[in-house]
């Protein structure tokens, strides 16, 4: 008995993060430098900064395939190459074999993944914007979904917290639409991209082209340094890993400010599939997994847990923690557990070439774009055939070698031409809004995996509000490439994709004010078990139509200086 005893004392904790990605990592250095003991947990194997990234500092002629897509790797890896997504030679190591992990598609779905320590913080986009005020409104104003528990006003503090911590590169721009964060400075555009910004912002009241602002060091400041972290090199080779730090992940940041704290234990490897809910204490007390290598079950227990797993595995748990109090799944009294799932819409854009300055290049390679900020349906600008709106993201640059691919010709002649710059050439993509829909959903299939879990099985698609939006988002591309002097303008609205194309799921276990139409309160907590908090993509309310990481990182800090007070005060 003693024994027994004294092997759950060691497998006992504070506190429990399930997930090691984006929101994970925020969760665990935040629980830790409040003073709790803190378990992660990671399904994937370990995956160490800078001795992990083995293609990060290669030249291109050091690939047998020069990167590109081998057809067994289109195989094994058919989501991401469905998708668009890069499983070449030199960064499938940073994604999940798909033929591992398989899933149903009731309707299409392309759920890219990333298990292995550090998850997608590794190979994310890093764009970081804030939602605006509107963004936490707009469910109420338009009647599509449940009314988001907290507003901006709530969240702007901690927008300040993260960015500060993260490093997000960025200027001021003074647009309500697109609230301006704490920055450090920001890159700079390009002549093609300067001159679409002139010529759009001139004739087009309301419209607005910015430098992008990801979360990528631009001049490290010494909250950056202390960590090791450093300034970016420009050299856009981000998704192989930034053995310099420069741009945020678990990695470089977040993991090494908890590690130093000496209260964190990562454990690897581990499957979480259940939090263990006792009906007598009428709270979680532990999350039991399984080790993906050895199929041996475990329990590990704490006060507090929080659910990172990303949206579908966070709610793929949810799901199969049933129990007497929540029989149907943990928090899901809604019957919301699964549903209203939600990602960005793109592939519709226009791109144009640009006459003169062949005197006028750029220098490095710079791992950002710049962005034109929701125009539609914001201010004076009011649409009939879609509600909410479209930003896009995009870059310009001068023509290169690559585009001897599809020029004739051979010989010395030919290939010294390529050594010279070509046209200046600017493209831009719409990325839209999505609404809440709760037949938009996963559920667990009756087909279970090589560890006996069930598998997921999607069924979601884009609604019909997306129809109008995409027609839009084309035209209104070329229409301001047009206005800015740029000729032979090429448009497209490729409707073939499927949800997941945006990799920003989001939904599943959202927010609200209501434990009837909602599964988490307005700080983050389950209803129904509030020792259980829930900060990924899972708890969004509706999607924005700007990128949600930088949410995920406030949301995750709010709600764990809550959890920390909450547990002070013994009300967890």
């Amino acid at each position: 008995m003693n024994l027994n005893l004294d092997a759950k004392k060691d497998m006992t904790y504070d506190a429990i993060v399930v997930g090691s990605g984006i929101s994970g990592g925020w969760a665990a250095k935040e629980l830790t430098q409040k003073g709790l003991k803190v378990l992660m947990l990671e399904r994937g194997p370990d995956l160490k900064h800078v001795e992990d990234y083995p293609t990060a500092m290669k030249d291109p002629w050091e690939f047998p395939h020069r990167g590109k897509i081998e057809l067994w790797a289109a195989e094994e890896y058919w989501a991401n190459a469905r998708s668009g997504g890069k499983p070449g030679e030199d960064q499938r190591h940073m994604f999940t074999r798909d033929v591992d992990v398989p899933y149903i598609e009731k309707r299409p779905y392309d759920w890219i993944r990333a298990y292995h320590l550090g998850g997608r913080s590794l190979v994310w986009g890093r764009q970081s914007y804030r939602w605006n005020e509107r963004d936490f409104t707009a469910n109420l104003e338009d009647g599509h979904g449940v009314d988001w528990p907290i507003r901006y006003k709530d969240l702007a503090p901690w927008y300040s917290y993260v960015e500060r911590f993260a490093g997000i590169s960025g200027n001021k721009d003074g647009l309500a639409v697109l609230p301006d964060g704490e920055f450090v400075p920001p890159m700079q555009m390009n002549s093609a991209e300067l001159k679409a910004k002139a010529g759009i912002e001139q004739h087009f009241k309301g419209r607005h082209l910015v430098i992008g602002r990801p979360a990528i060091i631009s001049v490290a400041q010494k909250i950056h340094t202390d960590l090791g972290r450093a300034s970016c090199q420009f050299r856009n080779l981000c998704v192989r890993g930034c053995p310099f730090g420069a741009y945020f992940s678990t990695q470089s940041a977040t993991l090494p400010a908890a590690m130093k704290t000496g209260r964190l234990t990562v454990i690897t490897d581990k499957i979480a599939y259940q939090v263990i809910f006792d009906d007598q204490q009428n709270k979680a007390v532990g999350v039991r997994v399984i080790d993906q290598n050895t199929k041996q079950h475990q329990e590990y227990y704490a006060k507090i847990i929080f659910l990172n797993a990303s949206t579908m595995n966070t709610a793929w748990i949810m799901m199969q923690s049933t129990s007497k109090r929540f029989p149907n799944g943990l928090g899901n009294d809604s019957d919301q557990l699964g549903r209203n799932l939600m990602d960005h819409h793109l592939g519709a854009g226009a791109s144009g070439e640009l006459d003169g300055m062949q005197d006028l290049y750029y220098y490095g390679r710079r791992g950002n774009g710049i962005y034109i900020p929701r125009f539609a349906n914001w201010a004076d600008d009011k649409r009939t055939d879609f509600v909410r709106g479209f930003g896009y993201q995009g870059r310009g640059g001068r023509q290169d070698w690559v585009a001897g691919a599809s020029q004739p010709g051979f010989g010395p002649a030919f290939k010294d031409n390529l050594t010279k710059p070509g046209r200046w050439e600017f493209n831009i993509g719409g990325f839209g809004e999505t609404l809440p829909d709760p037949s938009n959903r996963m559920r667990l299939a009756d087909k279970k995996d090589k560890w006996g879990l069930p598998i997921i099985e999607f069924d979601a698609a884009w609604g019909d509000n997306t129809v109008g939006m995409r027609k839009a988002m084309m035209n209104d591309a070329a229409e301001m490439l047009d206005a800015a002097g740029f000729k032979n303008i090429k448009t497209r609205n490729d409707n073939t994709k499927n949800q997941g194309i945006g990799i920003h799921e989001m939904g599943a276990a959202r927010m609200g004010r209501d434990p009837k139409t909602s599964v988490l309160n307005a700080y983050n907590q389950v209803w129904g078990a509030k020792n259980v908090f829930v900060t990924d993509g899972a708890a969004m309310v509706s999607s924005s139509c700007v990128n949600p990481s930088l949410t995920y990182m406030a949301l995750t800090a709010r709600a764990a200086d809550y959890a920390v007070k909450e547990l002070k005060r013994m009300n967890l």
